[in-house]
């Protein structure tokens, strides 16, 4: 009565095989980013449109990532290792929480972060030359200079120009046209 049935056994063994491989090809680490080479691409860009006060113009240009993102560093460091700002080598630094005394020109915090540590760095930076990045809604708000935001399903940024002023930045006027949203 319930005998092999080569027909229903190769069905049932071609259903796990299709289930089981859109299992293991949908996997991704917790932290991947599907954007993360179009952020890396506009954070090397964003320096030809900021000048650091002279104090940062020697040595490496310092790019902190704060929080989780591996794509983004990954992206960022295969970047580093062809570019440079000026004549200053890129280092990319990832690390889960601020740390005291960065010596860092950018500083990224990701989105699992929540507002207080960005609020928190910029009132700590001020005047240091430090362009605070994010991906938080509302972050330039909250002393964010960069915040990426997604419109119409597109990868943009908003700025906020008293916050880089007010970190010690200057800014070429051209930035603000790039910028789907200015905030002062």
């Amino acid at each position: 009565m319930f005998g092999f049935n080569p027909h229903v056994n190769f069905r049932i063994r071609l259903v796990l095989i299709g289930v089981l491989g859109s299992i293991a090809m949908s996997y991704r680490p917790p932290d991947f980013d599907p954007n993360a080479k179009l952020k890396a691409l506009f954070i090397m860009n964003f320096t030809r449109y900021f000048e650091w006060p002279e104090a940062k113009k020697s040595g490496d240009f310092v790019i902190y990532l704060i929080g989780q993102n591996a794509s983004l560093t990954n992206e960022l460091k295969a970047l580093a290792q062809k570019k440079k700002v000026g004549a200053q080598n890129i280092i990319v630094v990832n690390h889960t929480k601020m740390e005291k005394n960065q010596l860092a020109h950018m500083i990224y915090f990701t989105n699992e972060l929540e507002l207080q540590p960005i609020s928190d760095a910029a009132s700590k930076l001020r005047n240091k030359g430090v362009l605070l990045i994010s991906e938080k809604p509302e972050a330039c708000r909250s002393g964010s200079c960069v915040n990426f935001i997604y419109l119409e399903n597109k990868l943009k940024f908003e700025y906020s120009y008293s916050n880089a002023v007010k970190t010690g930045l200057k800014t070429n006027d051209d930035f603000k046209t790039l910028a789907a949203t200015v905030i002062n």
